[in-house]
Order: C-alpha cells, then structure tokens, then sequence
C-alpha cells in the first residue's frame, strides 16, 4: 500500500498523463509523492488514501494536466550559455542587416577584442558572406562568427591574417576553406577548417560557465526541462576541464537544478579512459550527484545548412551557393566532408566501450548514417548501460531505417531543425528530402527509441514548438498556403511525449526517468491542458505551452 512506510509529502490530484505502458498517453487522476519519488499513480481514491495530516496537496485546475518533465536530448546547454552574450544573427534576414549589427557591435566592444557570435546562413541570404563584407563593418577587428547550424565559420581578413591563411594554405582533413577564383580564402572555413581560427579566440574559463550555465539552467525549469544531455563544447577540450568542471562545481553548490548528462570529444578520449571517466559518472564530488559523464561525441560528417552532409549521391547543384562570387570548396564537396572517416568510426565507438564510454555519432548526410549504423555493428559497442546513439539522422536511406530498432540505436533528433530545413533540404537533396529525411515515423515504426532535443544553440531552447512541429510538420511562419513536409512522416501526440521525455532516459539507460508511475523520479510540469486536447495547429496551443508548475525531486523548482 502507497502508506506503508508512512504518509505521502505530496499528492497531485488532476488529470495526469503518466506515459505507462508501451503507447498512449496513460491517464490517471493523481499522484502520491514522497520524498524525490512517486508512491502511487492511479485513480483519485488511491492517491487520497496516501495522504496525511501534513500532505501538501496540488490540486490541477480543470483544464491543466500534469506530464512527466521533458528532457532535451541534445542541448549544447553549456554553449548556449555563453552564446547568449554574443553577437546574435540568427533572426536577421539579410546580408546588409547583418552588416549594421556587426557594425553597432564593434563600435561598442573595447579595441583589440575579438568579436564573436553566431546564426548566419548562406542559404537565408542567398550567398556566402565574405571577410570583405566584414571588413566594411567592422575594420582591422579580429571576428568569428559561427553559422547557424556551427558547421562553418564566417571570420574577418583580421583573423585570416592571424591564422596565417592565404592562397597556398592546405585544407585541413575534414574540413575545407572557401576560396575565390584566385585562390585566395574568401573569409568561410567548413567543419574542421573552423578550429584554424576558432583555436585563436579566447577560450571560455570553467568559471565562465559556472556563471552562465545557473541563468539558463533557470529558463529551461520554467519550459519544463528537467535535465539535458550535452553533447560538448565548440572548441576542443581535452583535459575536461572547462565545462565539465563547472557542471560538477555548480551540482557540489546546489546551483545546478537539472541533471546533466556532458559528452566529451575525440581528443579527450584517451585521457578520460587512462583515468577510469566512465559514462555516467559523476562530474561532482556526490556520487548520486545530478552532473554526470554522458557519451563520447563523433562527427561523421558535416550539415546540411553548410552542404558539407556526407552522401551516398551528390547534392542538387545550387548556383547560389556552389561557386560564383562567393567561392568554392575544392575536391568532393557534392558529397560533403567526411569529418571522421567510417573506419575511424569503428575504431573510436570500439576504443570508447572497451573503456567504459558509450558513444553517440553526428550523422546528417545518409551515407554518414549509414557509417555510423556500421560502426555500431559490433555487439561490443552496444553492450553499455548507456545506449549507443545517432545525432540528427536527418537523412537515411530507406534500407538503413530498420538498423535502427534492430541495433538498438536511439535516434536522438531535433524536430524543430524542419522549420528552417525544409526549403533547404528540397534544394539540397531534391526528390529524396520528402521521401527519405526526417523519416521520425518510419525510424519509430522500425523499432528505434527517439529521443527529442533542441539543438540549442543553433535552435532556441524552448522545446514546445518542436513538440508541435513533430506532429503537423508546418512552420506558422512560413509562406501562406505551404504544404507539410513529408506529412507521411508525422507522429502522434503520445509518441512526440514519448520522445520528449522518455526516450532520453532510454538512451541514458535510467530505468526511474521519463514516466509518472510509482517508483519513478518525481520530476513532472503542469501545463494548460488545452493543448493536449485541440487538435495540434503549427504555432498553436502545444507550442506556446508554458508550465504553471515543475516538481524535480518532489520539489518546487518552479511556480508562476
């Protein structure tokens, strides 16, 4: 019985979606919380019968509905907090607009700082920025501006300079510097080319982060966010002692109020193994503490957004962005880059889980998914409590989405990138975008996990209007009389809870996460019930949700 070991601390009572069960929603009238765990789920008589003289009781209004708090899958939490001071071009529709806000930043940021930020897109603009385009703005400053998928750097002739690149500079390997017709870097670095200069700015501190990361760890609470993993850092970070010293700073302070989950890349692989770091443990001195090692972070290929997505066929020509005035890449590029190549894949994915490192593998192009699929293969890879992982999957091959669900791979994908990739991924990838990409229905009817996140940086945080997006595959903004993206591929209110939030804890093999049923987390968010009810509308009531109420532990994290 729920009282046995003594009466409930708390008792929700409302209607309350729980997740129980392999499909639907769940629905039940109540909970029973005691301590940071629920005791009972069910109808109102039971949770009732939980209750004692000093319960706290949370009574749902008619048209709110209790669920279990989301978790963003892929949310480069600590990223995003520092971008957030940064210059941010990501709403700014045009070139020459672009140019009057690095211009207003630079006239207001000291002599002899390096200008950063991030949000361009070549595909937005209709062409590829240029250093000389910076240079009328912001003159002799040193900047490097992230693209909007951080796949591409757009940088001044300052930084060039800095970074010794001219006409007979080499591309790195994965990666490739935009040139002009003489040769000459035209101010755009793809993929790996980006740490040619991103290694030059000054590199955020772990106290930074220890500043930045509390501020928007409070905003994700108040969108119901209850953890996130990160998939790490821009720059390299090999000793882990940057944002992953100030996750486990902040955790031992009591300042970090979701759980984290913080990959590390490549170049900390070996370090990490010679020092016992293992997937999920703790980055703080608690060892129940909520910062914890995630995964080991590969990247296949490039992106979409940048055409540097690695393909089994060539991207459709696009005159805008293949040549032209503002430059090409050399060699190959109408397949992408090749970040990691396949069989370095397998060897780091082995290396990783002999070690004690799960590993989740950034695949946007197809024939990156399908590497990726491949490095999987060995059972050995698989075999960690954490489960092995696909970022993006954004574009698979029709015979691949089985391997899915017969690996057991987490599909960890980001349906709010549809808003902005839709048109882009027509251009792009032609018949086959609508036909194989974004193919969330079919990885689910294939027997994969999905795991929902934002993307964060490169996407804002809010997770609602991804949510929405995942059913109606629409945008509200976009052009009147626009058609759904590959509607055959939308999912069902249940199965887009299920990827928000039990999938993560899937993947991160937390068997207490993701659902409201006894034994599990007391982590939940009470949110207007409206939007579980109409049917969903892009931009409607499902995405403009915002909790009233979030439980994380069985404590108020936070209340409007």
């Amino acid at each position: 019985m729920p009282g046995a070991a003594g009466p409930a601390d708390t008792v929700v009572v409302g209607r309350t979606v729980t997740l129980a069960g392999d499909a639907g929603l769940g629905w039940v009238e109540g909970l029973a919380i005691r301590g940071d765990r629920i005791i009972a789920a069910g109808s109102r008589q039971l949770v009732e019968g939980a209750a004692g003289p000093r319960t706290r009781r949370i009574e749902l209004a008619p048209d709110e509905v209790a669920l279990p708090g989301l978790t963003d899958s892929h949310l480069h939490l600590a990223e995003a907090a520092i971008a957030a001071d940064a210059v941010q071009l990501a709403d700014v529709a045009t070139l020459g607009d672009a140019l009057a806000t690095v211009r207003a930043a630079h006239e207001a940021a000291p002599a002899g700082t390096w200008l950063t930020g991030h949000g361009w897109s070549a595909d937005r603009w209709g062409g590829w920025p240029t250093a000389t385009q910076l240079e009328t703005a912001a003159p002799g400053r040193r900047v490097a501006f992230w693209a909007h998928d951080h796949h591409a750097m757009w940088v001044s002739s300052a930084a060039l300079s800095l970074a010794g690149l001219g006409s007979g500079s080499v591309d790195p390997a994965g990666g490739a510097i935009r040139r002009d017709d003489h040769g000459q870097p035209t101010g755009i670095l793809h993929e790996a080319a980006t740490s040619l200069v991103s290694s030059l700015v000054p590199a955020p501190t772990a106290a930074d982060y220890e500043v930045a990361l509390p501020r928007l760890c409070r905003e994700l609470v108040a969108l119901g966010v209850v953890a996130a993993h990160d998939p790490g850092l821009l720059k390299p970070d090999p000793l882990l002692d940057a944002a992953h010293v100030a996750y486990g700073s902040l955790d031992d302070a009591g300042r970090l109020p979701i759980r984290v989950l913080a990959s590390l890349r490549a170049e900390a692989l070996d370090g990490a193994i010679e020092r016992g770091v293992r997937s999920g443990h703790p980055l703080g001195s608690d060892p129940d503490g909520a910062a914890r090692v995630g995964w080991l972070k590969l990247f296949a290929d490039g992106s979409l957004g940048s055409r540097t997505a690695a393909m089994l066929e060539p991207f459709e020509p696009d005159p805008r962005l293949d040549g032209g005035g503002s430059g090409g890449v050399s060699g190959g590029a109408d397949r992408g880059i090749w970040i990691t190549p396949p069989e370095q894949l397998r060897s780091l994915a082995s290396r990783a889980a002999a070690g004690g490192i799960a590993t989740q593998i950034h695949a946007i192009g197809d024939a990156a998914a399908r590497a990726a699929l491949d490095a999987f293969e060995p059972s050995s890879t698989r075999a960690l409590r954490f489960r092995a992982r696909i970022e993006h999957a954004q574009l698979v091959a029709p015979a691949d989405l089985p391997r899915f669900g017969r690996l057991g791979i987490v599909a960890s994908v980001q349906p709010v990138h549809l808003r902005t990739d839709a048109d882009m991924a027509r251009l792009a990838w032609g018949s086959r975008a609508e036909r194989s990409s974004y193919a969330w229905r079919s990885l689910l009817d294939g027997g994969a996990v999905l795991a929902f996140g934002t993307d964060a940086p490169v996407e804002p945080i809010n997770p609602w209007p991804g949510l929405a997006m995942a059913i109606t595959r629409r945008w509200p903004a976009w052009p009147v009389g626009s058609v759904a993206f590959g509607p055959g591929e939308a999912l069902t209110l249940d199965q887009v809870l299920r990827g928000a939030c039990l999938g993560p804890a899937i993947a991160e093999g937390s068997s207490d996460r993701g659902r409201l049923a006894a034994g599990q987390r007391a982590d939940l968010v009470v949110v207007p019930g409206a939007g579980f009810r109409a049917t969903i509308e892009p931009g409607g009531l499902l995405a403009t949700t915002r909790p009233r109420l979030v439980l994380i532990g069985g404590k108020v994290a936070f209340e409007a």
